[in-house]
Order: structure tokens, then C-alpha cells, then sequence
């Protein structure tokens, strides 16, 4: 008879095989069992504070994990909405909405030539008007499709840079951000009082990324915004 032919293993799944057994063996892999989450789960992880306690006011969360039975909702990007006919087209100033300025500075209204110049209250930027614009777009999707910004898990942000500016208003944009994400204590479930007043009450703290770029496909845009969100529970 013939000696018995040896089926070679593929590559791929030998080194696999390599790789769990010496990176995790069966020790390591019970323990990234535990730490996964449940099949219904969304965990946000937020590492506490140097002493161990919660930290109460994260600007966003380290990572989110996803079940496998969270149903996820993927949004296109979204940016802010012509919301000021009186400036021209394609100019930045058209992409404020002046209903969410003021909603966010009360004692601020602005006339029909302000508005056509995007005039703005003082330490508002441009960037941190269409942001809140922008946002407002962004929840306006969710709620489309059944969801809140309470169950963001991710949110990619592109930024260019404002008219005379050398690079992104960072500080602009987290300032809108703040309006409508990560503005709930996770101590006291209740707004923090420096981003009064919000928009959106709303604790959670997504993962997310920051990313500037030389241009955005709609002309005046300072802000698009890409955003993955949960069907689920925490």
C-alpha cells in the first residue's frame, strides 16, 4: 500500500494558529472572552481618573465595543445646511444656521445685514456656527432612521480651514460638539454648567477622529461630519 499523502495546512491558517497559541493560549483567550461584550451589549470604554474614580467628564471614550447582535446605523458625510440665503453662495457665512446661534447665545440677534456679512456674537467662530449646523444635520439623519445621539459610537470629523486661517479652528468645532455630545456629567447625570446652555442633553462619549484636509466637496463647508451609530442597549 501506499504511504498515506499529508494534506498540507494553508499559510494563513497556520499562522493564525501560531498566533493564538503563543499570544494568548487559553488563558489569554478566556480572558479576552470576558472582556468582550455581551451579544446585545454596547460598551463605551472611558479609563478612570488617576486615582481610579469615574472620570465624570471625558471628551470622548477610548473605544466602543459592539455585540453581535447591535444593529449599527452608518451615516454619509454631513455637513452644514444653506441655512443663510442673505450671505453668497458658496461663501462660508451661507452655511450658518442663525436659529441654532441663537438658540446657543440668547441675547445675540443679528440683522439682515448682519446676517448677509455672518456676523456672529463674540468668541463664536465660523468654524464653531457651521459645526453647530452641521450637528443639527447629523441629528436630523439619526432621527430618520429611529435613532438619538445618544447612541453615536463613532464619529469621524473633516475640517478645513476658515477664509485668512492657516489651519483647522479645532477649538471651534469642540466648542459645537460640546452643544450636543459628551455634555452630561457621567457622575451626576446632569449637564456640566461650562457648555450651558446645550442643544442635545447627552452623556454619551463616542470614539472618535479628527482629520484636516485642504478642501471639502461643497464649496463654503468648513465642517463634514461621518458617524456610526448603535440599535442597542448599554
Amino acid at each position: 500500500m501506499s504511504p498515506r499523502t499529508r494534506r498540507p495546512r494553508p499559510r494563513a491558517l497556520l499562522a493564525a494558529a501560531l498566533v493564538v497559541g503563543v499570544g494568548l493560549g487559553a488563558g489569554g483567550a478566556a480572558v479576552a472572552a470576558d472582556l468582550a461584550p455581551k451579544p446585545r451589549e454596547v460598551r463605551y470604554t472611558v479609563p478612570p481618573l488617576a486615582d481610579g474614580s469615574v472620570n465624570p467628564d471625558p471628551f470622548l471614550s477610548a473605544g466602543v465595543g459592539v455585540g453581535g447582535l447591535v444593529g449599527t446605523y452608518t451615516a454619509s458625510g454631513t455637513g452644514p445646511a444653506a441655512r443663510n440665503p442673505a450671505a453668497p453662495a458658496g461663501s462660508p457665512a451661507r452655511y450658518i444656521d442663525y436659529t441654532l446661534v441663537t438658540a446657543v447665545v440668547p441675547t445675540f440677534v443679528p440683522t439682515p445685514e448682519q446676517q448677509a456679512t455672518g456676523a456672529l456674537p463674540p468668541g463664536m467662530t465660523i468654524t464653531e456656527a457651521q459645526g453647530l449646523n452641521a450637528m443639527a444635520r447629523v441629528q436630523e439623519n439619526l432621527a430618520a432612521a429611529g435613532l438619538q445621539l445618544d447612541a453615536l459610537k463613532f464619529m469621524r470629523i473633516y475640517v478645513d480651514n476658515p477664509p485668512d486661517a492657516p489651519t483647522g479652528d479645532y477649538n471651534g468645532w469642540n466648542r459645537a460638539y460640546r452643544k450636543y455630545v459628551a455634555n452630561v456629567s457621567r457622575t451626576t447625570g446632569t449637564v456640566i454648567p461650562a457648555y450651558q446652555p446645550v442643544l442635545f442633553e447627552n452623556e454619551t462619549r463616542p470614539a472618535r477622529s479628527n482629520i484636516e484636509v485642504a478642501t471639502l466637496p461643497v464649496a463654503g463647508w468648513l465642517v463634514e461630519i461621518e458617524v456610526e451609530a448603535v440599535y442597542g442597549s448599554r
